[in-house]
């Protein structure tokens, strides 16, 4: 070991759907909802039933906003596959090649059946990050410098910006796209929290209409890429096609049950406001009304005469 690591891996790799960026918002949005439950047994009556609701879903729908800027299966294939190992050899191996796309770059997965083949155990997992302060070509640059196999060097060949695909661009461009609009839909998501714990509920709706359009946004943006033609990752006779993975399906449930609350919110404004008030624990319960009155004192001579 070098300095606790691998020699040949300098920094640890980065799993392919979570790393620690993920794991932590997870954590603090899971203590929000912890710390909420706590004091839930401090509301009374069936409003207890309403602030457990609308907390949670709120936090859902802001957990996933944050989540998938760091997720990598946006878009993700699978292809089996016999071929070489390494370069220069004529060694076959029979192995399972994943691609996983997120918005800050691509996973390149590797995995041997079985995982011992040619006198090595063939299990990798690469990440070349296109974010901003990130450089591809230079990931790649030092992935031919650790010897990384060839399956893996030649998939992450595609994304290069030397490349004639020009697959690159079209991905880098639509991701970074995408990962802005879902930091604005998490800036709306957060005024409709304000306004809702304030008696404008009807904005509040218009704001979670407003957080679900820039999450389709952020959808139809990084589909822009398949409208484009791309170049075929072959391996022989198997080609390595991909589709649209687990962020991008939930990203799109988590938009349109925005588009459903806000579109109910409005609705019930305008139709049904007491329904609205009552579910957000806005409605005056007459009977708290009359708390103030300890005690009612009647005249008898009133009461006598009938009136």
């Amino acid at each position: 070991l070098f300095d606790g690591v691998y020699p040949f891996y300098p920094q640890q790799r980065k799993v392919f759907v979570f790393d620690v960026s993920t794991i932590i918002v997870i954590v603090v949005f899971l203590t929000f909802a912890c710390s909420f439950l706590l004091i839930i047994p401090g509301i009374r009556g069936r409003a207890r039933i309403y602030w457990t609701l609308r907390v949670l879903l709120s936090l859902i729908v802001g957990v996933v906003i944050v989540v998938v800027q760091f997720t990598g299966d946006w878009e993700t294939g699978w292809v089996k596959a016999n071929t070489s190992y390494k370069s220069f050899s004529r060694a076959l191996v029979n192995v399972d090649i994943g691609l996983h796309v997120g918005l800050a770059g691509v996973n390149v997965t590797l995995m041997g059946n079985p995982v011992n083949q040619v006198n090595e155990t063939i299990d990798y997992n690469e990440h070349f990050a296109w974010s901003f302060n990130a450089d591809y070509d230079q990931s790649y640059s030092e992935g031919l410098e650790r010897g990384l196999p060839s399956p893996i060097l030649y998939v992450a060949e595609k994304f290069t910006t030397q490349s004639p695909c020009s697959m690159h661009r079209q991905y880098r461009i639509s991701s970074h796209y995408a990962s802005a609009t879902l930091w604005v839909a998490f800036c709306t998501w957060l005024i409709s929290n304000i306004l809702f714990s304030m008696p404008v509920l009807v904005y509040g709706g218009y704001m979670l209409l407003v957080t679900g359009a820039f999450m389709i946004f952020s959808l139809l943006s990084f589909s822009t890429v398949k409208n484009s033609l791309m170049c075929p990752i072959q391996f022989g006779t198997a080609v390595l096609h991909t589709g649209y993975g687990g962020s991008f399906w939930l990203m799109l449930v988590i938009g349109l049950l925005c588009f459903v609350a806000g579109i109910t919110v409005v609705a019930l404004h305008y139709f049904n406001l007491d329904l609205l008030k009552t579910f957000f624990d806005l409605h005056e319960d007459k009977a708290e009304e009359y708390q103030e009155m300890t005690e009612v004192y009647v005249n008898p001579h009133f009461v006598n005469k009938g009136l």
